[in-house]
């Protein structure tokens, strides 16, 4: 069961989203996609909650996979999200008071959840992480983790922008405290021995700042010749601000979207590290449903890693399909 659930999850990481709701409905009938059916499992709750930004679209992706996963597995899924730590962890004591059946959640800022984190678990609902929290999840008793070693997936840029020549580096930070984008920059200054790193940051909320932001900084100092987003809008906005400010610098990020691969088949972005958010969402549901269900879990008490790895011209054309249904 355990190896059929982790294939099944790797497969459909590479297809089209089946249509389903948002609460876990019926997957449509018309066939094709990532429908395979639904399990005869008894119908549980499982409740997703993240840290999302409104307006951000890397969490289509996560929710997307959830959905097929829930669809799938007889699974009422109740998503909900906010960027603030202290609402997040009233929605993960919302969910357990709702008695839910298990809980996936990001831990963006580990310190503010783990409360919320322990009472779930001392309630006897199993909670699962992904996407944040890689370096706090085990501590706070959470069975599975899924995502990238986001310290990993910064010294792996790191290293691609000295192979690149890059001198001076710019790496953008869109929510100051955020343990995942603090460790990519740090990650991103160990990897990079070419020249010299600097850190900015922004406010993701207010997308015309972020705008003013980086275009006044590539302003203040042409020096800078790459730039390192860590999430697709922003570096879709710093391609504008760099337009706006006459600079020459190359843009370069983690996460994408649908926009964000077109910015790279048209070379407005030079590559992408990619952690597949679309399997996040997906092993976060399906791992539950496993344990649930046979008592399973994934990874022996590691980390489940869905990342890094490179997205630029050599492969954008293999991703561009997935990206257009929504996946990628």
């Amino acid at each position: 069961m355990l190896r059929t659930g982790a294939v099944l999850g790797l497969a459909l990481c590479a297809t089209v989203a089946a249509g389903c709701s948002s609460t876990g409905g019926a997957p449509e009938s018309s066939g094709g996609g990532s429908n395979a059916g639904t399990a005869d499992t008894p119908r549980a709750t499982i409740a997703m909650i993240t840290h999302e930004v409104p307006g951000d679209t890397f969490w289509d992706l996560i929710r997307k996979g959830a959905e097929a996963a829930a669809a799938k597995d007889n699974i009422e899924l109740r998503y909900s999200a906010d960027p603030e730590a202290p609402n997040q962890a009233n929605l993960v004591q919302s969910a357990i008071d709702s008695d839910v059946d298990g809980i996936a959640v990001t831990l963006a800022k580990p310190d503010a959840m783990a409360p919320a984190v322990e009472a779930a678990t001392a309630a006897g609902i199993p909670v699962v992480a992904f996407n944040s929290g890689y370096d706090a999840w085990e501590g706070q008793g959470v069975q599975q983790y899924f995502g990238q070693d986001e310290t990993l997936a910064g010294r792996t840029a790191g290293e691609r922008l000295t192979a690149d020549g890059a001198k001076k580096v710019l790496c953008i930070i869109q929510e100051q405290g955020q343990v995942a984008l603090e460790s990519r920059c740090a990650g991103v200054t160990q990897g990079f021995s070419g020249g010299s790193t600097e850190i900015l940051n922004v406010n993701s909320k207010d997308m015309p700042s972020v705008e003013a932001t980086i275009t006044a900084k590539l302003q203040q100092d042409p020096t800078i010749d790459h730039i390192v987003a860590l999430g697709a809008p922003i570096a879709l906005t710093a391609v504008q601000s760099k337009s706006n400010a006459g600079s020459d610098a190359t843009v370069v990020t983690f996460d994408t979207n649908a926009a964000l691969v077109d910015a790279i088949k048209a070379g407005d972005v030079q590559w992408a590290i990619d952690q597949q958010p679309y399997l996040q969402g997906y092993l976060a549901v399906d791992s539950l449903w496993l344990y649930l269900n046979n008592g399973n879990t994934i990874g022996g008490g590691t980390p489940v890693l869905t990342g890094p790895a490179f997205i630029d011209s050599s492969n954008i054309d293999a991703i561009a399909e997935y990206a257009q249904n929504g996946t990628r």
